[in-house]
């Protein structure tokens, strides 16, 4: 018997990542603690192997660690960058012929393999050096980004109407935020009560019975396949889209592509800060003066995963009373806000009320997501989120090995550096957002897209 829901994947493969990142980053904060010098971290303890004051021998030691982490988060980084990205591409191109539940297969391949080998490598005490094999490796196989672009996909196929798509995506994004939400408050305990291991074999378990349900019990969305679709090579996959992605902006006029390449822009460069600062985090959290233990970097992940739900309640009441591009307005003021009030927070207190601005960082990622869409026609609208995809992916891998890169260099002289740099680049998307609404108030181009879609819609009636 086949199952028409991709939710239940989405769900354990949000619980699987959400839960291996925060491990993953204290598990090589450990080692290299503890390979770096002859100072080790009890897991059992219930304090931070943490000093706060400058004057300690141990106050350098863990700032020389602070540099060794990030430098090999970088690395990891970009040994998943140049694999991830073209698996991704392929993967997701392939799809539309190829069917939905391939990409599917492979990125939870991938993620497994990737969580076993955390099993044996935290097991047997390997060096972390091999992590950065195992991410190459991984990325071949797709990530996560391959998977959520072939679950969204799923669910576009089986939804005909718009309003039951709308519901079905509301539903994973609340679905999403939950799951983050209880799986980052109780990660701390993982570590706590079960150690590295244990805590690592549970998400290969949670992985596994994930690939088993897509396998055996997942229907595929597109049942339809013919010869001609199956003989398609991957050259003209490639050639077809490429060949889409230039139709789609050489046929638009000036006005609207000026408008489509400046909403781009302004949700990539958007997406490029929040990404690429969210990893630092855990990092600055576990440095002085806060000093947090697993637990309370636990409490912090679960606070921060609110944002999903917070975000779209607040689409869904702001949406009565302004437009579009006043909510994008609002969720960037109050994400640079929140860098800001990070880079200066010295006690747990503060870094817990820090995340309150941060309540509506996705919104603009979901209204500049939906203003892209209206600009484009409807026959349109897979090329363009396939664009949106492969540059979500570049951006997002490079963004991370950036702000770590940063992240390394500063710490030592001013560890909030970072997050004072996230909050100045958020003037560009800012700044981009009042290019947009005074473009599109004097060509009416946007309005006039919209206007053009509801005559169609009355035509269909």
């Amino acid at each position: 018997m086949k199952i028409p829901f991709v939710e239940p994947v989405i769900c354990l493969s949000v619980f699987a990542v959400t839960l291996n990142s925060p491990l993953t980053t204290q598990y090589v904060y450990r080692r290299i603690w503890e390979e770096t010098g002859n100072y080790s971290i009890a897991l059992e303890s219930n304090t931070s192997e943490c000093a706060k004051n400058k004057s300690s021998p141990i106050f350098a030691f863990q700032e020389e660690v602070q540099k060794k982490v990030s430098l090999f988060n970088l690395e990891m980084d970009i040994s998943g960058l140049i694999p991830g990205l073209v698996s991704t591409f392929v993967f997701l191109s392939h799809s539309d012929h190829g069917g939905r539940k391939f990409p599917l297969i492979l990125s939870s391949v991938g993620a497994l393999a990737n969580s076993a080998w955390l099993c044996l490598l935290s097991y047997f005490a390997l060096p972390i050096q091999l992590l950065i094999a195992s991410t190459f490796i991984g990325a071949l196989f797709g990530n996560y980004t391959t998977f959520l672009g072939a679950s969204f996909a799923y669910i576009v196929d089986q939804c005909k109407e718009k309003k039951q798509r709308t519901i079905r995506i509301a539903i994973i994004d609340f679905l999403f935020g939950v799951v983050s939400g209880l799986t980052g408050l109780s990660s701390g305990y993982f570590i706590r009560g079960l150690g590295f291991v244990w805590s690592f074999l549970i998400v290969t378990v949670a992985l596994f019975v994930n690939l088993i349900y897509i396998l055996l019990f997942l229907e595929d969305s597109m049942k339809e396949s013919s010869s001609q679709n199956i003989s398609v090579s991957w050259t003209e996959t490639f050639k077809n889209l490429f060949h889409r992605t230039y139709m789609l902006f050489k046929n638009a006029s000036g006005e609207q592509q000026s408008l489509c390449c400046l909403l781009l822009f302004t949700m990539i460069t958007y997406f490029f800060v929040t990404i690429g600062v969210s990893p630092i985090f855990v990092l600055y959290e576990l440095d002085s003066p806060l000093c947090w233990d697993e637990v309370l970097i636990g409490y912090g992940s679960a606070l921060g995963s609110v944002t999903f739900f917070s975000s779209f309640l607040g689409i869904w009441l702001f949406s009565y009373c302004m437009e579009d591009i006043h909510m994008a307005f609002i969720g960037t003021f109050t994400t640079m806000v929140g860098m800001a009030m990070t880079a200066f927070a010295r006690t747990t207190l503060m870094m817990f009320l820090v995340r309150l601005p941060f309540l509506f960082t996705v919104m603009p990622l979901s209204v500049l997501r939906s203003m892209i869409s209206k600009v484009v026609h409807s026959t349109e609208q897979g090329t363009m989120f396939a664009c949106l995809a492969f540059l979500e992916t570049l951006g997002g891998i490079t963004a991370v090995s950036t702000f770590n890169g940063i992240y390394s260099a500063t710490v030592a002289w001013c560890k909030g550096f970072v997050f004072l740099l996230s909050a100045v680049l958020l003037l560009i998307p800012a700044i981009s957002l009042c290019v947009i609404k005074y473009v599109s108030r004097n060509t009416g181009s946007y309005v006039l897209l919209i206007q053009e879609e509801s005559s169609e819609d009355t035509s269909d009636r």
